[in-house]
This record gives structure tokens, C-alpha cells and sequence, in this order.
């Protein structure tokens, strides 16, 4: 009687545990996003989730650590979401409004007008470029003086983009502190908002 109840219930529930274990560890696990740094696309307190074994791409949403990236990060919410605007090897340049990744306009109808001159020049003026974002004092030492994206590492910013901390402030994440690529569930009435976030790496250029 008691081997029948093992093999029964005690043996099933347990591997289910396990299995669930073993998914969020490796796979997929649920956040929440904390802040309007991803706004229209992301809503603070929105329950997403991530995919930990997902290949990062141009345009796409990640979650990475913050500690080992912001030096001026100091409490609160240790995660921060962004969207990947280049990847090793790339040029980005910002011109009156137009994003340009390697020369290519970027499509950047996924947020406001507002966003993509007013909130993108905070700080840096109507004219920018990662060579002169990285020659000042506000990025990290280790990731100062470029003008591509070195290996490893990404250039990251937040959709919300005058209120956003992003590599504009503190320069490159290391592909070894992303956490994971966010989904937004299918259930979310969105249906814009969740393309911008789920389908961020098509049509990233203008055509």
C-alpha cells in the first residue's frame, strides 16, 4: 500500500518539482518589470518572461544584471530591461532624430516622436556617437574610448528614453550578465506593444 502510494503520488509530484526546477534555472523564468524605462512597450509591474537560452539579436529586449554594469547603480531593483540597439562589431551614430547602426537608419517606430529626439538627446545633444559617448567621464574605464561594440558586449537602450539609465550613461553590457530574452505572453491584450517587444529584431532597419 504505501510502495502504491509512492509510485502513485509521492514519485509523480516530485519529478513535476523537478522539472519545473530545473526549467526556471535553465530555461524560461517569469520577472517583473520594474520602472517606465520601457515605456509605451513595457509597463512597470508587467509580468514577462524570459527566455534564458535565446541567441540576442538587434532590436530584441533583455533583462541583465545591473550591479555588475551601472557603477552608479546603488539599490533597488538589480535587473534592468532594455532593448539591444547593436551587437559586437557595430557603429551607432544619432542624428536629429534618425539612429544609425552601422550606417543604416534604424526603424524606430516602436516609440514616440518625442522619444526619438527630445528623450534620445538628453544630455548628449542633437548629434551623437558611441566614439563620443565613450571619450567622457560617465561610462565605465573598461569600456571608454570606442567606436564599435567590442566582442561580447552589447549596446543597450531603454524605449522610455528620457527617463531611461541606459549605455548612453554607463556604456556596453557583457553578454555574460544578460539574464535572458523577454517575452511578453500571449495573453496580454497588447497586441502592439507585445510585437515590439517579441518581434523587436524584425524589420529593425528602415527600408
Amino acid at each position: 500500500m504505501f510502495m502504491k502510494f509512492l509510485k502513485e503520488w509521492v514519485f509523480p509530484i516530485a519529478i513535476a518539482i523537478l522539472i519545473v526546477v530545473l526549467i526556471r534555472s535553465f530555461l524560461f523564468t517569469r520577472v517583473k518589470v520594474s520602472g517606465p524605462s520601457m515605456e509605451p512597450n513595457l509597463q512597470d509591474n508587467e509580468n514577462v518572461f524570459l527566455n534564458k537560452v535565446a541567441s540576442y539579436k538587434r532590436g530584441d529586449v533583455i533583462v541583465f544584471n545591473a550591479k555588475d554594469e551601472d557603477p552608479r547603480y546603488q539599490s533597488g531593483d538589480d535587473k534592468y530591461v532594455k532593448r539591444i540597439i547593436a551587437i559586437p562589431g557595430d557603429t551607432v551614430e544619432y542624428k536629429a532624430s534618425n539612429l544609425y547602426v552601422n550606417g543604416k537608419k534604424v526603424n524606430q517606430s516602436f516609440i514616440s516622436l518625442n522619444e526619438r529626439t527630445q528623450g534620445t538627446e538628453m544630455s548628449f545633444g542633437s548629434t551623437w556617437s558611441l566614439k563620443t559617448l565613450s571619450s567622457g567621464t560617465l561610462w565605465q574605464k573598461k569600456d571608454r574610448n570606442n567606436s564599435t561594440v567590442p566582442k561580447g558586449k552589447y549596446f543597450v537602450m531603454g524605449d522610455h528614453r528620457s527617463v531611461s539609465n541606459d549605455g548612453r550613461y554607463f556604456g556596453f553590457v557583457d553578454k555574460k550578465h544578460v539574464v535572458g530574452k523577454v517575452i511578453v505572453p500571449f495573453w496580454n491584450s497588447n497586441k502592439t506593444a507585445k510585437a515590439n517587444v517579441n518581434q523587436g529584431n524584425k524589420n529593425f532597419f528602415s527600408k
